[in-house]
């Protein structure tokens, strides 16, 4: 009988503490979850010549910056053991067409370049969440007060993936002296000098009237 009685009183109380599990525990005002930056770099070989690359090989690079997506933020350089002028201009020809610029000094990659061919690195910033979403504190009980174990997840996720150059994340973008005001202005003196639309003109991305 005696234990009848103690066996629902233990059932209950470990129930009762199966509920503490998960308890927040971070009392800051800052999430866990902070955006990762990844640097991630892809090579492709082309065949040089003696106007720089050899014959058709422009037209591969073009395909594989297409099927990379070649967008804003991507770095574009070339390992060439002959440093020859002629094979650099040749690509930067291609990655022009895309609003890229090649970078002065190639970072490191597997393997050897041989003779006779050059390699055009892409070097791409990834930015992420590890670990969002996080349900794992999926109790009411908080004693301490802590952020649920999910706070930050949304924002900084989005921030991650609305980001246009991942590397921003890291240390920001240089500054070029113009500001955001001076950005902005140039919008609206455009908006204020066209000619209304009415007459058959629109506002141009320069700033000038075009039908």
């Amino acid at each position: 009988m005696r234990t009848s009685i103690l066996a629902p009183a233990c059932l209950a109380l470990g129930l009762a503490l199966a509920g503490c599990g998960g308890v927040p525990s971070n009392r800051s005002m800052e999430s866990v979850h902070q955006p990762v930056v990844d640097k991630v770099d892809y090579t492709l070989d082309l065949t040089t010549g003696g106007a720089g690359l050899a014959y058709g090989e422009q037209g591969r690079l073009a395909g594989w910056f297409d099927a990379m997506g070649l967008k804003y933020g991507d770095r574009i350089f070339v390992d060439d053991p002959t440093a020859s002028p002629a094979t650099r201009s040749a690509v930067e020809a291609v990655a022009s067409r895309y609003g890229v610029l090649l970078g002065d000094q190639a970072p490191r990659t597997a393997g050897y370049v041989t003779a006779g061919t050059a390699r055009v690195i892409l070097t791409r910033f990834k930015a992420s969440v590890p670990g969002c979403p996080d349900w794992s504190s999926n109790s009411d009980f908080n004693p301490t007060n802590g952020l649920s174990t999910n706070y930050g997840c949304s924002v900084n996720s989005n921030l991650a993936a609305m980001v246009a150059n991942p590397e921003d994340l890291l240390h920001g973008t240089p500054s070029d002296g113009a500001t955001t005001v001076m950005t902005s202005n140039k919008a609206i003196e455009a908006y204020r000098g066209a000619t209304p639309t009415g007459n058959g003109n629109s506002v141009g991305n320069t700033g000038t009237k075009g039908n």
